[in-house]
């Protein structure tokens, strides 16, 4: 099993087992040496400090997305293993729950029932595990929906959701009664990210088609959303407190945000940046995973600054980030671990 490839953008490097450590430091300063925990410094001009703390897991699972746990534990998809991994962030103690032969799992949410969901594109399921029994549900697309390539999941406020597949489907599940319909999307191949907003809409990136797409839930249809600059290669997607969306463009190394009504794009730091995750964290504060600097970047809509920090070791791989108040969690999926952002 292998992690999935982008559609339509630049090749990403294959996760790996090396396990270098993570030294979150300034962009006005020379890189720091590795240190767990280490306190980090803020870019001229901001107040903003925060430190990473890095949590080792089993070699080879390929951790790909991360989900906060209700209990305080962190949810992860070991991709490369297919299983569904658990850490206990007291005490570095992980747990691995095998989801079937095949499996490939790619994202992981919290749903309403505080369980973990997995877009599984090895299974072509979304799976289910109960917290308590780690028994494993899984909800198969159609016969006429194979090899969807599912990639992430998101449950709007009536408690259905919805989820993607990079071969350019886009669908719906209700966990009350089973009943799933998948749809085309619009362009083809391409959705990947998908976010619920608090406004009920549903927004997804299409990556090979370069759009956003937001989501008619009566219907199954989907809008066309196009940011500003053409071929930018919208990966995924996060809404604030407000339901504006922000969008990580993957080709164009921007983050941009549509309010409803307009756009606007910001050009991330450095030579050659590439926007992989987008997370709005509960002060509507910006976090985006940047693989062209090997970068954790906090974006401040406030003042519109980015604080940069660098990983201390290359291919770091943040594939996606997700949190709860006070904590952004990543999986460093070339690394095997899990990081965590904490303000100081």
């Amino acid at each position: 099993m292998v992690a999935c490839a982008p559609l339509g953008s630049r090749a990403e490097p294959s996760p790996t087992s090396a396990t270098p450590t993570l030294a979150p430091v300034s962009t006005a300063a020379s890189p720091a040496a590795p240190a767990t925990g280490a306190p980090g410094t803020a870019a001229p001009g901001s107040s903003v400090d925060f430190v990473l703390q890095e949590f080792a897991l089993p070699r080879g699972q390929g951790p790909h997305d991360v989900a906060p746990a209700a209990d305080g534990g962190v949810w992860y998809t070991a991709q490369l293993s297919g299983e569904l991994g658990w850490l206990d962030p007291k005490t570095g103690a992980t747990k691995a729950i095998r989801l079937g032969a095949g499996s490939a799992p790619h994202g992981v949410i919290v749903g309403p029932d505080g369980a973990p969901w997995i877009t599984d594109g090895g299974l072509n399921a979304i799976v289910r595990v109960d917290p308590a029994t780690s028994e494993v549900k899984r909800y198969l697309l159609p016969a006429e929906r194979p090899n969807a390539n599912l990639n992430t999941a998101a449950f709007d406020r009536d408690g259905t959701l919805w989820f993607t597949g990079q071969n350019g489907v886009f669908g719906r599940l209700d966990p009350r009664t089973g009943a799933m319909a998948v749809f085309d999307a619009p362009r083809g191949a391409g959705p990947y990210g998908i976010a619920a907003c608090p406004d009920g809409n549903v927004y997804f990136a299409s990556l090979a088609g370069s759009y956003v797409g937001r989501v008619v839930r009566e219907t199954g249809g989907a809008l066309v959303l196009a940011p500003p600059t053409a071929n930018q290669g919208a990966r995924r997607v996060w809404c604030d407190s407000k339901s504006r969306v922000w969008v990580s463009e993957w080709n164009a190394g921007q983050l941009a945000r549509y309010d409803g009504a307009a756009w606007k794009e910001w050009k991330l730091p450095g030579a050659r940046p590439m926007a992989y995750a987008v997370f709005v964290d509960d002060a509507d504060v910006v976090w985006i995973t940047e693989w062209g600097a090997n970068a954790l970047v906090r974006f401040d809509p406030a003042t519109e600054s980015f604080t940069v920090r660098p990983h201390s070791a290359p291919n770091a791989n943040v594939r996606q980030l997700l949190g709860r108040p006070g904590e952004v969690w990543g999986a460093l999926s070339g690394q095997d671990k899990l990081a965590v952002a904490r303000a100081r």
